[in-house]
């Protein structure tokens, strides 16, 4: 629901009756909550804000925050708790536990199938079709996601714990998160038995000063990266978690062996060619298997018209190019432009989201030139927000376009590079293109030499190999200086033509992000 940036319409501060319409509407929801609980959630003498927001489908919204973090959010007229409040009160719903590995999936908009939930000793929280849960991890008590049961308790059990088994609205590290403070999960205390001395059944306190290590929370599974995921959104999650992680619990220690050991595999299934062996192990380990680590591991590439069945019958993954959206953030210097429209500093937005606010500001402020449409008038925010000190005593009004033009410009550049069945990354700054040059060489000899492969999930090696075969050249990898974990493709003669031909048409790169291509043979003979 929240995987990708919202557009907010509305920052308003609650009312009297609001608040107590909201609180009575929370109370009936959350029966546990008691009323000093709702207090604390509530503070009736603090500020209650209402954010009216659109998701990127259309859904509209409405999220309450309180000291800036959300606390509650509503959609189609039913009412949700957020993380931040479920941290603060982590027993107010049936929790169900899943693993590490699945977060990322929900954060990037999957629904959790139950493959991925892990049964305890104690069985599982009985709940019916529509229940409104928690989701937490393995070793914590922390909510990271809430979603809604698709099915009863017993449902689950019968169907062999296959299928999807709920509905996930809302996920630490998605968007409603990130409009918060961006806090990690705090570290809670077991939850105390009903056998408990009286006496001893204080209140847990959650620390919010105490997180839980950001490398538990993001273990890496190369599963995860190299199997054929579908697309974001559709329901995949724990569908792809093995059966037998929920049988035992192994080791960090033992899951990275485990990885390394697919990592070995993997390079001697597609890195190797038999006219490659024998080898010594040093050139094995730096040449194939370092470019199969955990952190850089890309798919394999393909070859066209090869056979998508490898040796075992199982298809391989087909490379697909990443959705790359640029994003303007909202430096401290910009924000008075923007804070009408309820953005903070850091926000960031597409060009479209930009020139909304714009437009919005404009208009809200009566800024549109009476006699001249196509105009605006510079007022003092303007002016502090986009002009130059040596520009301030001249300019009064600006053409609509150069006032979109100045505040792009102006404000902080980045990426968001999206692969098929991966959550977003953000770049910062613009991303590199794909670099193609051509060097001369001794005895008038030129090589042809590519850079920035693996910013666009390409495999240099598998790249080289490809190109190699096309043009019958020889070719080679080597490690860019001063670049830490990049490669650079070189291979003989002028190639531009044949590389560029593969990146445009057969990996489907967009012209934009292929530098170089005015330098094959043909253009040096046309000159």
């Amino acid at each position: 629901m929240f995987a990708k940036p919202f557009k907010v319409k509305s920052n308003t501060t609650m009312k009297g009756s609001d608040r107590r319409k909201l609180r009575a509407d929370v109370s009936t929801l959350l029966p546990a909550l008691s009323t000093e609980n709702l207090s604390e959630l509530m503070p009736p003498k603090e500020e209650l804000n209402v954010v009216k927001v659109y998701a990127h489908k259309g859904d509209s919204m409405t999220i309450y925050v309180h000291n800036k973090n959300p606390i509650m959010f509503e959609l189609e007229r039913n009412l949700y708790p957020t993380v931040y409040t479920l941290w603060s009160f982590p027993d107010l719903l049936p929790v169900f536990t899943t693993w590490p590995q699945v977060l990322e999936k929900m954060a990037g908009g999957a629904d959790l199938m139950l493959p991925g939930v892990v049964v305890p000793p104690t069985g599982l929280a009985e709940v019916q079709k529509g229940t409104l849960c928690a989701v937490i991890l393995v070793g914590s008590r922390a909510p990271v996601a809430i979603g809604v049961a698709t099915m009863s308790t017993k449902e689950m059990l019968a169907s062999g714990m296959k299928g999807k088994g709920f509905n996930i609205l809302h996920t630490y590290k998605d968007q409603l998160w990130a409009y918060g403070d961006k806090s990690a999960p705090p570290v809670i205390g077991p939850k105390e038995t009903e056998a408990a001395p009286e006496g001893e059944q204080e209140e847990k306190l959650v620390s919010h000063d105490t997180h839980i290590p950001e490398t538990q929370m993001e273990t890496l599974c190369l599963a995860e990266i190299a199997a054929d995921t579908p697309q974001e959104g559709e329901d995949i999650a724990a569908e792809e978690e093995s059966t037998e992680t929920q049988d035992s619990d192994i080791s960090p220690q033992e899951a990275m062996d485990n990885l390394l050991n697919q990592c070995f595999f993997h390079a001697l299934r597609f890195k190797i060619k038999k006219s490659d062996l024998p080898l010594l192990s040093s050139t094995f380990l730096r040449t194939y298997l370092f470019s199969c680590c955990i952190r850089s591991f890309v798919a394999p590439i393909p070859e066209p018209n090869a056979s998508t069945e490898d040796m075992g019958g199982e298809a391989e993954q087909v490379y697909q190019p990443p959705e790359m959206i640029s994003l303007y953030g909202i430096s401290a210097k910009m924000l008075p432009l923007f804070m009408e429209s309820g953005h903070r500093k850091g926000d960031l937005l597409t060009q479209s989201d930009v020139r909304s606010v714009i437009i919005s500001y404009v208009k809200t402020n009566e800024l549109v030139h009476p006699d001249n449409k196509n105009f605006v008038t510079v007022n003092p925010i303007i002016c502090d927000c986009l002009l130059d000190k040596r520009e301030q005593n001249d300019i009064t009004i600006l053409k609509w376009e150069d006032l979109v033009t100045r505040c792009l410009e102006r404000m902080q550049h980045s990426q968001q590079v999206t692969f098929p069945g991966c959550s977003p990354v953000i770049r910062k700054g613009n991303i590199e293109p794909i670099d193609i040059s051509v060097a001369q060489r001794s005895s008038n000899k030129k090589v042809t030499m590519i850079k920035n492969l693996e910013l666009y999930g390409l495999d240099p090696l598998s790249f080289a190999s490809l190109l190699q075969q096309k043009v019958q050249a020889s070719a080679t990898c080597t490690a860019l200086p001063g670049a830490k974990d990049k490669v650079q493709v070189q291979i003989q003669g002028n190639q531009v033509s044949h590389a560029g031909k593969l990146l445009l048409e057969h990996f489907k790169i967009p012209r934009k992000y292929v530098n170089g291509l005015d330098l094959s043979a043909k253009s040096s003979k046309k000159k």
